[in-house]
């Protein structure tokens, strides 16, 4: 089963940006779907943004115009840049990996947006 480890979280201002990665441990040629959740104080954990293995991305309405997902399998990472960071987008963002045969997480990192 594919490993899945996320970095780039941090804290920043609001107005600001990040960039997470999702390295995976195997090509992520594979893997049918690849995904960012995030899970705040609080609150349910929400879809942010998901790529699937035709470059097909849907995203969250609290995020369109601000994040973007994209995935390099020569790499076999995902990342996540997130622009015009708001508060309300302070949680713990996951990764995710769903294939034929299983689904795998990361541990997550955490994204702190001051006011």
């Amino acid at each position: 089963q594919v490993q899945l480890v996320e970095s780039g979280g941090g804290l920043v201002q609001a107005g600001g940006s990040l960039r997470l990665s999702c390295a995976a441990s195997e090509t992520t040629f594979n893997i049918n779907v690849m995904a960012w959740y995030r899970l705040a104080p609080g609150k349910q954990r929400e879809l942010v943004a998901a790529i699937t293995g035709g470059d097909s991305r849907n995203y969250a309405d609290s995020v369109k115009g601000r994040f973007t997902i994209s995935r390099d399998n020569a790499k076999n990472t995902v990342y996540l840049q997130m622009n015009s960071l708001k508060p309300e987008d302070t949680a713990v963002y996951y990764c995710k990996a769903v294939t034929s045969k299983y689904i795998a997480w990361g541990q997550g990192t955490q994204v702190t947006v001051s006011s």
